[in-house]
């Protein structure tokens, strides 16, 4: 309205609070009274945090990276009062340099164009916002089980077979990747996937972008070893991460892979939760103006705190060194040698002293956003920890987050919303929130068996289908349709550093449908399926979790129904049989006879049958329609399960 009413364009500036070059732009520019003036004198300055409006990011991101070929924050669009973009860019300097504009070179021309060419400018914002409106692929139709073998291939290709990861620097660690080669691997037993996966993993958990001293991942690799990160941290990173870890070592049985996902969990739960349950976005690369300061030893700090002895060995392990290999100093790193099992219970006491020391520094700034989506993804990761590394207090505090969300980030009449900040919940959440606390919901009822979880995610699903779904096309929407209108209403499909909304939630689709009987939800699914079924043909490497997906709907594994009393040695011998093992399409169902809850049934109807053998633990495995004989046998069950 403003922009309308004063003629002005408007100036966007879309970031998030722990961006490297957002601050850089913040504090060269926009805290600068010359840039200030230029900005306020010919347009209307508008700041989005992109965590908070996705949406807004989403359509303009498309916008730059149409017109410039690349995206990235801070991003900076130029646009009618209408919302029509004619301009984009990411960082700009205040000054011309590096063979860049400056702002106080750019935003004078722009307005002098803005007053004198206005018909050019707006004619190529109506070609943009006619682009951005453009009909998706046609090409839909199914999808052949030949998809599988084309991604694979695509990551044969771009597999970095000396440091592990995908394609060259920056380095993302996308997990997501990892859990399709997971389960191509499952199927296929071709041993190349494997190994994509574990040197992936151990690359990255050796590389500097782990923080060997507090735990927890930095969001990516500015170079080809993992050895230098943007040492942000990010939620989703370590949740995803966490998850992916986890998976391997259900295949592997590693002892390293489950100490990495411990290790992310203790970082979460120490430094990433508020003390009400719900869990922080994200912690800036910064302190004290400087990148990395926080995470940086010399080798005389390290022979301070540990003695002469000990910190000449640590340095040696760690790679810290008199030169540094960080702008003076040392990121902590095995790139050198990756220690066994033991040799990294010994290095432990070390570590710790370091740590205590280092926390004694200046802290990067944290964003104490809660998300729901993200939360959603750590609610799911921990629940299906609690269940692989038997560690009950994950799940608690998984439920503590889901408590959190629906006392703090739920309208009285039941719409979910985004973001909770000092008391303040705001925004309607977007097809990402719904989908990832589905998923985190159905992960916690099968880590705790609790009815309630599963009742919830249902409810929270049918919710998403009425503010989301495309009842003409199919698919879900980003933002829903009780939302504040932008220019365009896209489907999230790919699957970037975070996985799209459709592909976690024909995931949920998939798996709802099988524990509640419920065919309508897997129809929805086959829906979405056929629609981006063009788009996944053109570029499965692109859309990893989308596959992950299409496992579920191509070959659905098992429903696992244990049947016993909780509190019973056999019967929790049965649960640890099951989920100690990488089934990644199959689901466990839980019915204890010592406490019945009354709801079970009404939600998974072909379990009312089942009962326990002679009062006995008993196992189910039910696929495709047909259940096998019901065993009391662990080792009979394995066999059912293999």
């Amino acid at each position: 309205m403003k922009a309308k009413s004063e003629d002005k364009p408007i100036f966007l500036s879309i970031g998030y609070s722990t961006c490297h070059w957002c601050h850089v732009m913040e504090r060269e520019s926009f805290e600068d009274e010359a840039v200030a003036d230029l900005l306020n004198r010919d347009y209307i300055a508008i700041k989005v945090d992109r965590e908070e409006r996705p949406d807004i990011d989403h359509i303009y991101m498309e916008v730059c990276q149409g017109l410039t070929g690349s995206g990235g924050w801070p991003l900076t669009i130029i646009m009618t009062p209408e919302k029509k973009p004619f301009f984009a860019a990411t960082y700009i300097p205040k000054n011309p340099g590096h063979g860049m504009k400056g702002l106080m070179q750019l935003l004078p021309q722009i307005a002098r164009m803005w007053q004198e060419e206005r018909e050019s400018l707006q004619e190529s914002s109506d070609k943009i916002a006619d682009w951005l409106n453009r009909e998706e692929d046609s090409s839909h139709g199914g999808i052949s089980p030949a998809v599988f073998e084309q991604a694979f291939s695509y990551f044969q290709k771009t597999y970095d077979r000396h440091y592990g990861g995908f394609g060259s620097q920056p380095k993302f660690p996308t997990p997501h990747n990892i859990f399709f080669l997971l389960r191509y691997y499952n199927q296929s037993k071709n041993p190349a996937a494997l190994e994509m996966v574990e040197k992936t993993l151990e690359s990255m958990y050796q590389g500097g972008i782990y923080d060997h001293i507090g735990f927890g991942f930095a969001r990516y690799s500015t170079d080809r070893r993992w050895l230098v990160p943007h040492f942000e941290k990010m939620l989703y990173d370590n949740a995803l991460l966490a998850l992916a870890y986890l998976e391997a070592y259900q295949l592997t049985r590693k002892e390293l892979y489950s100490r990495v996902a411990r290790e992310i969990f203790a970082y979460v739960l120490r430094d990433m939760t508020s003390s009400e349950g719900g869990f922080y976005s994200a912690e800036d690369a910064d302190s004290e103006g400087e990148e990395g300061l926080f995470y940086l030893w010399t080798a005389n700090e390290v022979r301070e705190i540990l003695g002469e002895k000990g910190g000449a060995e640590f340095c040696q392990i760690y790679d810290i060194t008199e030169k540094g290999n960080f702008e003076g100093r040392s990121i902590a790193n095995l790139l050198s040698k990756l220690p066994d099992h033991e040799e990294l219970i010994r290095l432990e006491g070390w570590r710790q002293k370091l740590f205590t020391e280092r926390e004694k520094r200046i802290h990067p700034h944290k964003d104490d956003k809660i998300l729901t989506a993200w939360n959603g993804m750590m609610i799911a990761a921990l629940a299906f920890g609690s269940r692989v590394l038997a560690n009950d207090s994950y799940r608690q505090a998984a439920e503590r987050a889901v408590n959190f969300i629906v006392k703090n980030l739920r309208r009285e009449d039941g719409r979910l919303l985004a973001r909770y900040r000092e008391g303040e919940a705001m925004y309607p959440a977007y097809a990402l929130d719904y989908a990832c606390l589905i998923w985190g919901l159905i992960e916690l009822y099968q880590a705790g068996m609790d009815a309630g979880f599963l009742e919830l995610a249902l409810e929270l699903n049918r919710d998403m289908e009425r503010y989301f779904w495309d009842e003409e096309k199919g698919g879900f929407f980003l933002y829903g349709n009780d939302a504040e209108e932008l220019l365009a209403r896209p489907k999230e499909i790919y699957d970037g550093a975070i996985p799209s909304a459709n592909s976690v939630a024909i995931l949920n689709l998939l798996r709802l449908a099988r524990l509640s009987g419920e065919n309508a939800l897997e129809e929805k699914a086959a829906r979405a399926i056929e629609y981006f079924a063009g788009s996944i043909r053109q570029a499965p490497g692109g859309h990893s979790l989308f596959l992950t997906a299409l496992f579920n709907y191509q070959q659905p594994g098992q429903e696992i129904v244990i049947v016993g009393d909780a509190t019973d040695s056999s019967t929790k011998s049965m649960l640890q049989l099951v989920n100690q093992r990488f089934l990644p399409t199959s689901l466990l169902v839980f019915k204890d006879i010592s406490n019945p809850q009354v709801n079970l049934e009404a939600i998974i109807p072909f379990i009312r049958d089942m009962t326990a053998a002679d009062g006995q633990s008993t196992a189910y495995v039910c696929s495709g329609f047909t259940c096998q004989q019901p065993t009391t046998d662990p080792k009979q069950l394995l066999e059912l399960l293999q």
